[in-house]
């Protein structure tokens, strides 16, 4: 197993804020900075949210941290980083988007086998309160069984 192979960066904040209906597995369109700045796992996806524009998905408040060796090559840290996918994926993404309450967050950035950065998107819905009271409830019923088990 290769070092690349090690990068990935959950969103965990997403699950607790929202209900996912579908993931998607996209590209991003990054610069050289960019990639060795993520290989080094210095990349932030917590406050990251995607949109539309101009019929293209981008990924927003992602922070790509400056690379320490990339001199005036390294670029703006939360730029807009454009998402690949197929033409039929971002129809129906945009298409579903029109629904009221719905988003897409990320979930997960990694590195593939071929060594691409790969950022893992769900369509979600925003929770409400007592879902997330459910969420707790739920967690803090299963450490209780697990402590019961040992």
């Amino acid at each position: 197993m290769s070092i690349e192979n090690t990068i990935n960066i959950k969103n965990k904040k997403a699950s607790f804020e929202f209900a996912f209906i579908d993931n998607y597995t996209a590209g991003i369109q990054l610069t050289g900075t960019e990639i060795k700045s993520i290989r080094e796992g210095k990349v932030n996806i917590n406050d990251a949210f995607c949109v539309f524009n101009r019929g293209e998905l981008h990924v927003r408040n992602m922070h790509v941290a400056h690379y320490f060796e990339g001199t005036y090559n390294n670029v703006e840290e939360k730029r807009d980083r454009k998402l690949l996918l197929n033409k039929q994926e971002l129809n129906k993404l945009e298409g579903k988007l029109k629904d009221q309450g719905l988003t897409i967050v990320p979930i997960r950035l990694f590195i593939n086998d071929k060594g691409f950065a790969k950022l893992e998107i769900a369509l979600a819905k925003g929770k409400k309160l007592y879902d997330k009271r459910d969420d707790i409830k739920k967690r803090d019923t299963e450490r209780e069984e697990k402590r019961r088990m040992k």
